[in-house]
């Protein structure tokens, strides 16, 4: 059975929407590699219409590694209003999402990552889809935005590493843990 592995930016008071504002300044050479990383080692892609329109309307520009592997790659868009996906290897997923998500998972193959899509995110939380986050928490407080963890939103994880860059960006990686 695959895994669902949410990789997000998040300031220290949880704010996880718009990081393209925000993170840059503290990204390095060792981000970049555990990014790589993260991509090379996982399968297709899982993503919000919002970060999906973003993805699709930046990637097929671009050229390298990274680009080569995020264009080829086969992706999944969650959307209640987009009937098609034109970019490469993309499929549009509507309808009951936890019971597609569920029969994407029960499928043989590598992990399915999540970027952004917070929406969505929120959505694999509420059904207990979510196997892995992989939180890069910046050193910065915003006090406004759209988090990852809502008002009345519960989670009872366990941390499996953490690693800290030397920007201050530290990376928590959390599994759930299995309650009765």
């Amino acid at each position: 059975m695959r895994k669902i592995i949410v990789t997000e930016f998040v300031t220290l008071d949880g704010v996880a929407g718009e990081p393209q504002n925000w993170s840059f300044p503290y990204w390095n050479d060792a981000i970049g590699d555990f990014k790589q990383n993260e991509l090379f080692t996982t399968g297709p892609q899982l993503l919000g219409r919002v970060t999906y329109e973003g993805f699709a309307a930046a990637w097929p520009e671009r050229e390298g590694e990274y680009a080569d592997r995020l264009n080829g790659v086969e992706k999944y868009v969650v959307s209640t209003t987009l009937e098609s996906a034109a970019w490469n290897n993309s499929h549009v997923i509507g309808g009951d999402v936890a019971e597609e998500v569920r029969k994407l998972k029960e499928q043989d193959g590598p992990d399915l990552l999540v970027h952004g899509s917070l929406t969505l995110v929120q959505s694999l939380i509420m059904h207990g889809l979510v196997d892995r986050f992989n939180l890069l928490v910046y050193p910065l407080v915003l006090g406004d935005g759209k988090r990852l963890f809502w008002e009345g939103s519960s989670a009872k994880l366990k941390l499996a590493e953490t690693r800290a860059f030397d920007t201050g960006v530290v990376l928590f990686q959390y599994e759930p843990i299995e309650t009765e």
